[in-house]
């Protein structure tokens, strides 16, 4: 087994696993065969959808490549909650002429389905989100030679994954886009997150396993910030969503960088989890009241989503974005590994020039 992430890739560079069709093979490949740590997002796939992509991935790249996967869910969803937030949006299933989605699928993702392919079949890394797995299941990674990943906000979410085995945590800071990954969803907490820069700084007093930084990265000279604050690596994923080679809607590229969408927000509008995404319409009329309900209003939404999509309207899609969306380059992805690289090289040497000798 590798003992640092960066054994895995020539370059400190991690492209994020952005789960909803982002983290395609094609992108995942191109970034490995750049020097970056290309990976895939397995929620919201069945076992075998993620099992046929990692073989898409194989078949493109011989390099190490990474898998994500969504910790399961407790149900603690208040039920009239989640009607109520129904009735709010029948409007909308009105104005896109389809039925809202159903609820009652569970909160496991496939989990131990997953788990069992990847431990029959071993992907170099697995990382996890939205929680921590458990020792056993940490050491039966390490027995088939994965690299493990948790991603963590904060200090003491840190320190629980390091004590269950992990090998390394991705720390994300509140300016990531997409879903937070808190391992516990507090509805009290909304809004309270930690920048990176501070938090990377506070995980890596706080355990002894390398520190992947996450939240907002958009340029090499940022990487050299957070791997000066103790980072082994940089993991991006706004940056690589204007890709040609990402999976993500033409709309969704293209609100990046559109003066239209001036600014951010942390919204449950969509999901029932706080999520990082551009502030559109239905974000302004139902976040603040949707509840805490993740993935009742995720699957409660998905049909609005993809109707919104196929309509061409971008002001009801889920735009998810980091808070430097707007640095975003329309550059291939091994283009973009490319130049982070050498944006990397070029302000670790300004900072070594300025340094006294």
């Amino acid at each position: 087994m590798p003992t640092a992430l960066t054994d895995l890739c020539r370059y400190p560079i991690v492209q994020a696993p952005m789960a909803g069709g982002v983290s395609c093979p094609q992108l995942a490949a191109a970034v490995a065969e750049a020097g970056g740590l290309g990976f895939l997002a397995a929620g919201y796939k069945t076992a075998d959808g993620m099992y046929n992509e990692i073989k898409q991935v194989r078949g493109l790249t011989g390099q190490p490549f990474g898998v994500n996967l969504f910790m399961p869910q407790p149900n603690l969803a208040d039920p009239s909650a989640v009607e109520v937030y129904r009735h709010q949006l029948a409007g909308e299933a009105v104005w896109y002429e389809t039925p809202l989605g159903e609820t009652d699928s569970g909160g496991d993702d496939g989990y131990e389905a997953k788990l069992a392919i990847l431990l029959e079949d071993p992907v170099p890394v697995v990382s996890f989100t939205f929680g921590c797995p458990s020792r056993d299941t940490l050491d039966a990674f390490a027995e088939v030679g994965t690299y493990t990943v948790v991603t963590v906000t904060t200090p003491e979410e840190a320190q629980a994954a390091q004590w269950a085995g992990a090998d390394a945590v991705c720390a994300q800071g509140v300016e990531a886009g997409g879903h937070q990954s808190t391992h516990r969803d507090d509805p009290q907490a909304d809004g309270m997150g930690t920048g990176l820069l501070s938090l990377v700084a506070q995980v890596c007093e706080t355990v002894q396993i390398p520190v992947i930084a996450a939240g907002g990265l958009m340029r090499g000279s940022q990487i050299a910030a957070v791997l000066a604050a103790g980072a082994g690596a940089a993991q991006l994923g706004t940056a690589f969503v204007i890709c040609p080679e990402s999976g993500a809607h033409l709309l969704h590229k293209q609100a990046l960088t559109n003066p239209l969408f001036v600014r951010t927000t942390l919204t449950r509008a969509f999901s029932g989890r706080p999520a990082r995404g551009l502030v559109n319409r239905f974000v302004r009329e139902h976040g603040p009241y949707a509840p805490a309900a993740y993935p009742q209003l995720h699957q409660l939404t998905t049909p609005l989503r993809k109707a919104a999509a196929k309509a061409g309207d971008a002001q009801g899609m889920a735009l998810w974005a980091g808070q430097g969306h707007r640095m975003a380059r329309e550059l291939p992805a091994g283009r973009l590994v490319g130049l982070l690289a050498e944006e990397l090289d070029a302000a670790r040497a300004a900072l070594s020039a300025r340094s006294p000798q």
